[in-house]
């Protein structure tokens, strides 16, 4: 059976409310979404009830599901949304700036080779929330920055800034080690 048929029969047999189906589903998903809670949002008890809300979501919508996409690129949107929905309780602090007034600073590379990655990844959890997030969601997840200004409801130019910003503090930090 192709993947992607494999992939249909997976979502239609959700759909029916087939508890197998949904475990495989679950398990199929579960460690990369829990990932992206982990590193969205910094704290492992909400990544994990990030983790579950967001398979709740799953379960709830998947009857939209258009298979315009994959089914894991569909539950990392909810994942990545309902992230945001968390950081934005916890009063997720963005700086808006105007289009005019964005500079854009000399694309540097975070990952330079004679840094360790586990030094990366402790600065990265350092962050602030909002560079964190955007960090995140770009460097990690493949989103553009109009899409995390669509997202997360702010400005592609700010989504760039702050995209810088935290690139600037992640070197600040990986030096400070």
């Amino acid at each position: 059976m192709e993947k992607l048929d494999f992939q249909r029969e997976l979502v239609e047999r959700c759909i029916k409310g087939e508890r197998s189906a949904q475990y495989n589903m679950y398990r199929m998903y579960s460690k990369g979404m829990y990932n992206i809670c982990l590193r969205m949002l910094n704290n492992s008890m909400e990544a994990e009830d990030t983790l579950q809300e967001s398979f709740i979501d799953v379960y709830k919508k998947l009857h939209t599901f258009k298979y315009e996409s994959t089914p894991g690129a569909w539950i990392k949107r909810i994942v990545v949304n309902n992230c945001i929905n968390k950081l934005r309780k916890r009063k997720l602090h963005i700086e808006d700036i105007d289009e005019g007034r964005y500079i854009p600073i000399e694309e540097q590379e975070v990952s330079d080779h004679s840094f360790e990655v586990n030094k990366i990844k402790k600065a990265i959890l350092q962050l602030p929330d909002g560079y964190r997030a955007i960090f995140s969601l770009y460097a990690m997840e493949g989103y553009d920055h109009q899409e995390i200004g669509q997202i997360m409801n702010i400005s592609e130019s700010t989504s760039k800034s702050q995209y810088s910003r935290a690139k600037k503090k992640i070197r600040e930090l990986i030096s400070a080690y």
